[in-house]
């Protein structure tokens, strides 16, 4: 009973990362925080890094905060919400970085209806260069519109 307590939680977990995403996204990075955003938007520099990356570096500090909860303050719930967070990091990873922006050159020709939708989706959000007038601040469940052939 308990591992299914924590497969539910690294799952819920795993999912509410998909708002936060958006929820980050949409209110932070094109908010208050554009400054930290915008170079991924209008690249203004040469460097593989992006002002941009702070974000993934705050949610590995969350995630890796529950993992020592677990440890060392033995909160069981530390390690499936530490686990949640940090594979939806890598999916995120994945999805955004390698796929879609190939900033390593894998999955370069991946063509299902998935990879279709997520493509559409995010270079419909990147249509945009300003803080303002986005769409489509999710990642790995942006709308259906975006999976409709076209």
């Amino acid at each position: 009973m308990q591992t299914l307590l924590w497969i539910f939680v690294f799952l819920l977990t795993f999912g509410i990362m998909e708002f936060m995403a958006w929820f980050t996204h949409k209110y932070v990075m094109h908010g208050f925080l554009w400054s930290l955003h915008r170079d991924h938007h209008h690249k203004d520099h040469g460097s593989w890094w992006e002002r941009n990356d702070f974000f993934f570096i705050f949610y590995a500090l969350v995630s890796i905060g529950c993992f020592l909860l677990w440890q060392y303050e033995n909160v069981w719930i530390g390690l499936p919400i530490g686990l949640g967070i940090f594979a939806y990091g890598v999916a995120y990873f994945m999805v955004h970085d390698i796929f879609i922006h190939q900033r390593f050159k894998l999955f370069r020709n991946a063509n299902n209806w998935y990879a279709r939708g997520i493509r559409r989706a995010h270079k419909i959000h990147h249509k945009h260069l300003g803080k303002e007038e986005g769409e489509c601040f999710g990642m790995l469940a942006p709308p259906l519109k975006y999976f409709k052939n076209k």
